[in-house]
C-alpha cells in the first residue's frame, strides 16, 4: 500500500521541478510599453509612470496606480520563446482572473497578449501590448 502513495507522490514531484525549472527562465527586470517611458525612468524613477497610470511589467507581474496583476502560474512554451501566464488582476472593488500570453521578440521586447475583453471607452485597464526592458530602472 505505501509503494503506491509513493508512486502517486512522484508525478507531483516531477510537475513542480517542470514549474520551477519555467519560471527561473522567465522575464528578467523591469518592462514599460515605450522606449520613452524606459528613458523617462532612467532619468527620473517609475513612480511618476506608475501614477500617471503607465504599466510596469516584472516577473511578478503587472503594476500601476490602483490596479495590479499578479502572476500565479508561469508556463514556458517548449516550441519557442513564450510563456502561458495565469494572472489574479485587481482594481478597486474588483478582482478577476487573466490568461496572457507572453512572446519575446527580442532579448529586450515582449509581446503580450490577454484573452479579457477590454473596451477602450470603459476605462478599463489593458494588458496587452508590447513592453520594453528598461536597463538599470527598478521597482520602487
Amino acid at each position: 500500500m505505501h509503494k503506491w502513495r509513493l508512486l502517486a507522490a512522484v508525478p507531483a514531484l516531477v510537475l513542480g521541478v517542470v514549474h520551477i525549472a519555467a519560471a527561473e527562465d522567465f522575464i528578467k527586470g523591469v518592462y514599460l510599453q515605450s522606449e520613452e517611458l524606459c528613458a523617462q525612468a532612467k532619468k527620473e524613477t517609475l513612480q511618476p509612470i506608475i501614477e500617471a497610470g503607465g504599466l510596469v511589467l516584472t516577473a511578478r507581474g503587472i503594476e500601476s496606480v490602483e490596479y495590479n496583476c499578479e502572476f500565479v502560474n508561469v508556463t514556458r512554451a517548449s516550441r519557442s520563446p513564450a510563456w502561458a501566464v495565469t494572472a489574479l488582476c485587481q482594481e478597486p472593488g474588483h478582482l478577476f482572473p487573466d490568461v496572457l500570453s507572453i512572446l519575446e521578440l527580442s532579448p529586450t521586447q515582449l509581446d503580450l497578449v490577454s484573452v479579457r475583453t477590454v473596451d477602450a471607452e470603459s476605462g478599463q485597464t489593458n494588458n496587452a501590448g508590447t513592453y520594453y526592458q528598461c536597463d538599470g530602472v527598478t521597482m520602487p
